[in-house]
């Protein structure tokens, strides 16, 4: 399949979910394959001894799936569900998983989105939020950067009142190597227009859990 027609399907939100398992280059998985092949080796295991015949290629259609966001376009997930309404309160989406890759280590950093808009004119649908941060998610992120775009995005293409994103997430290139801290949560924030107000900043802070690490 050719990153044409990959792109063709993530237009019309076809890759999105778990449907993209089974959904990748195959040019790409050999390519893939060869080079995590190598790896092996350089590692010091045995790429031909029974346990890992199949893991090279498993580990580059792995990837290709945990980096799907680049073949996502989060603006046309957001205007496939765009929706005049006259509605200027607040509309929260919480706890929205992430799984994403640290573009230092590539290793995951997992966690959640809170994610607020106050409309002026315009919604959109409630699933498209979740999407959104999907899309930037599955990509080689930095937790900052992410909730920068997902607040960029929704602010460009909504054009409402206001945006306000918060992410919290635990990082395994902090818990697994390095300093080597289980526990440690990093949380980071992003808001436009009415968000920056104290009020109701604090408003959205106390609606989506007092928890906040």
């Amino acid at each position: 399949m050719t990153n044409e027609r990959l792109r063709e399907m993530a237009d019309k939100n076809q890759l999105d979910g778990y449907e993209k398992i089974d959904l990748y280059n195959y040019k790409n998985v050999d390519k893939l394959a060869y080079h995590y092949k190598e790896i092996l080796k350089l590692i010091g295991e045995n790429p031909d001894r029974e346990g890992l015949l199949d893991t090279p290629e498993r580990v580059a259609k792995s990837i290709q799936f945990l980096t799907h966001g680049y073949l996502l376009d989060p603006v046309a997930i957001l205007n496939s569900a765009k929706f005049k309404e006259d509605y200027r309160e607040m509309v929260i989406v919480k706890d929205i998983e992430i799984y994403s890759m640290c573009e230092h280590h590539m290793i995951p950093f997992i966690g959640k989105a809170h994610v607020a808009y106050i409309p002026d004119g315009y919604i959109t649908g409630l699933s498209k939020i979740a999407r959104v941060v999907d899309a930037f998610a599955r990509r080689l992120q930095v937790q900052e950067r992410l909730t920068t775009q997902i607040k960029e995005c929704i602010q460009e293409t909504l054009n409402p009142l206001g945006v306000a994103v918060v992410i919290e997430a635990q990082h395994l290139c902090m818990m697994m190597r390095g300093i080597q801290k289980q526990n440690s949560v990093t949380t980071t924030s992003d808001f436009t227009g009415a968000f920056r107000k104290k009020e109701t900043r604090e408003e959205f802070i106390h609606l989506i859990g007092a928890n906040l690490h």
